[in-house]
Formats: structure tokens, sequence, C-alpha cells
């Protein structure tokens, strides 16, 4: 399954990458929203914004609809879902490794607590 869906993997991660566009989908989330009001908090012009809007759209993030001469972005969390999978099979391998780490550290404390008790040097 990770080899097809691969190259959307890239194309979300890419996306993802940019902190403009992190701040687009995050104003999304709130509703639909036109290229001006996703460009207004970063003052940059309406090319930009659209140039940052392609490539949210090509990763699927989001979906534009034109309106008279308004366009309306949305977003659509499906890709996110996608890359949120990927990324959880890294949170077990933490989970995992951070878990034994834990009991490394518990049984160092067994041991410095027993030396102390027992007057016992390493």
């Amino acid at each position: 399954m990770v080899e097809l869906i691969a190259p959307q993997l890239d194309n979300v991660f890419h996306a993802l990458g940019d902190a403009t566009r992190r701040q687009m989908l995050r104003e999304l989330v709130r509703g639909e929203r036109t290229v001006g009001q996703l460009a207004k908090p970063h003052e940059m012009s309406l090319a930009a914004a659209s140039k940052h809007i392609k490539v949210l759209e090509g990763a699927g993030l989001i979906r534009r609809e034109v309106r008279g001469r308004t366009h309306w972005c949305q977003l659509a969390p499906g890709p996110l879902a996608t890359a949120h999978e990927w990324l959880s099979f890294y949170e077990q391998f933490w989970t995992d490794r951070l878990d034994a780490l834990e009991q490394l550290l518990h049984a160092d404390d067994a041991a410095t607590s027993h030396q102390a008790t027992t007057g016992e040097k390493r």
C-alpha cells in the first residue's frame, strides 16, 4: 500500500514543508476562504498566494472553486489522513523505543536504590 501512495505522500509532505502553506491550511479549517483572504495575513501578492495554493491543490489538500471572478478555497483533508497513517508507523516505533528506555531507567533506579541501601559499589 505504501508504494501506491508514495507520490501522493511526496506531494503532501512537500506542501506541508512550507510554513505559509501550513498556515493557509490552518485557516481553511475554519471554513472556505478566498485567495485574497489567504494571502492577507502573509502580506503577499495574489500571484504569490496563488502559487502556494497551486502546490496545495497539487497535493490534493485543497479544492478551489471559481464563483464569478472570485476563487474560493476549501480544505480537502483526505491526504492528511494518508500522511497521518504513514506517520503512525513511526509513532509506534518511538513509543516502543521510549517504553524500552523507561524500563532501562527503572532498572537503573532500582539498582541504584539497592546499592544505596546495601552500601554496594558498582
